[in-house]
């Protein structure tokens, strides 16, 4: 037995009709009938009853109709499910997210993945440390990451999203607050909060390379793991802090951020994704999605 068996019995079944069966398949009527029977022989059954005036469903007909179109519906509903995987239109997919995109690309690329891929599952990891997004883009408990590109790896490809601007995170009141853009110089003999160090953070390098740029090395009193958690110690007043731009999209009272004096290279955010996969539609259309809302801009802009 084949589909087309099913397909051919389901065809006459419903129009009760040799002639419009055929019409309704394409093919001609003594094929059509000749399947029917053949049908039924390997079954054993009557499935219609035939007469020069009219078809009927036999008892044990109805009650295969009902089992061969739940067959055929389910069929070609995992044809269509197929291609829709094969497009990229479903399936999962899984964002790993540094913590200052947490709160800035994040929202909006989740939303515009509801809106135009509504069948596919996401789950989100945010506030991750570039070696731990490498760490699970590696082990496949990732396939997208958002971090700050922290140099080439030869299993990783990167795509560089936009840069930001880096500014000074300070507490209210800070006397440098009044200087609307901030010399960092002048924060010499400040205590600084910053990410964690040893490697784990991109923008903790890039704090000792601002701060070692303006002839000093920055005096770090509290080095984190979440971007939300330093903001709230900025906020605290335990120290003052370099953050990229979008860090100012957590709302959070008593602190400011101000934009550095001194013309200073920005910091990039990319997209990662493991090198060397099979096919992967899900992430291209993930990442066409992820160009349209992190919009490029250059520093200072």
């Amino acid at each position: 037995m084949e589909l087309r068996h099913l397909r051919y019995f389901r065809a006459v079944a419903e129009e009760l009709h040799f002639g419009h069966a055929a019409a309704r398949l394409h093919i001609a009527q003594p094929p059509l009938s000749k399947q029917i029977r053949q049908l039924e022989d390997e079954l054993g059954v009557a499935l219609l009853t035939r007469s020069t005036r009219s078809v009927e469903l036999t008892p044990a007909g109805a009650d295969y109709l009902a089992h061969t179109v739940a067959i055929l519906d389910a069929v070609d509903a995992a044809g269509l499910h197929a291609q829709r995987v094969a497009d990229g239109s479903v399936g999962r997919l899984s964002i790993g997210c540094v913590g200052s995109a947490t709160y800035s690309v994040l929202p909006a690329f989740a939303r515009a993945l509801r809106d135009r891929l509504p069948d596919l599952e996401v789950s989100i990891r945010g506030e991750m440390l570039a070696p731990d997004q490498f760490a699970a883009l590696r082990t496949g408990d990732i396939d997208l990451a958002l971090l700050r590109h922290s140099g080439d790896r030869p299993d990783v490809g990167f795509e560089r999203l936009r840069t930001d601007r880096l500014m000074i995170a300070l507490p209210d009141g800070h006397p440098a607050a009044a200087t609307g853009a901030v010399d960092i110089a002048t924060l010499r003999d400040e205590d600084f909060v910053a990410h964690a160090g040893g490697g784990r953070s991109v923008m903790n390098s890039v704090l000792a390379t601002v701060c070692a740029a303006a002839g000093f090395t920055p005096r770090i009193r509290h080095e984190v793991i979440e971007t939300s958690t330093l903001v709230t110690l900025v906020a605290a007043g335990l120290g003052v802090a370099l953050v990229p731009e979008p860090t100012s999209a957590i709302g959070i009272a008593g602190i400011t951020y101000h934009p550095l004096a001194a013309a200073t290279p920005g910091v990039d955010l990319v997209a990662a994704r493991r090198l060397g996969d099979p096919a992967t539609p899900i992430i291209d259309r993930a990442l066409t999605v992820l160009r349209e809302v992190s919009v490029p801009g250059d520093p200072g802009t």
